[in-house]
């Protein structure tokens, strides 16, 4: 008795249940999306605070340049020694942890260092570094 021979199917993969769940999923995060910009309409009055502490990252160090002839220069402008305590300490009041770098001349004297290492205490600045040049990087 002869007996029926089926033909093998190929297996196919049936796409729609994954593509339901994409697009449930993509429904589901635009709401929530939405959600998280109705809470900011309502009208809330915050509460104060007495001293506003910064929600974004601190501010880049200051960088102090020496010249040869002893002139001071931060951020372009040429200061006086005056001029640059009253930086130093107009930044550390913004920003308590504020940081320096002293970027002289080698052939200054070391007295003019000090007076600027001085203004960054005077100022209330704790962190400050001293810029160095790897002598192999000069060759280069």
């Amino acid at each position: 008795m002869p007996l029926k021979v089926r033909e093998h199917e190929e297996p196919t993969l049936n796409l729609t249940p994954m593509i339901d769940v994409v697009f449930l999923l993509i429904i589901f995060f635009m709401v929530g999306a939405r959600f998280t910009e109705l809470e900011r309409e309502f009208d809330i009055n915050l509460p104060t605070v007495s001293e506003p502490r910064p929600l974004s990252d601190p501010p880049d160090r200051i960088e102090v340049n020496i010249f040869r002839n002893g002139r001071i220069k931060v951020g372009g402008k040429f200061l006086t020694v005056d001029e640059l305590k009253a930086l130093l300490t107009a930044a550390h009041a913004r920003y308590a942890e504020q940081t320096v770098m002293i970027r002289a001349d080698g052939r200054i004297e070391y007295q003019q260092v000090m007076d600027v290492l001085t203004i960054c205490e005077q100022s209330g600045i704790k962190s400050s570094s001293l810029a160095a040049r790897v002598e192999n990087e000069e060759t280069q």
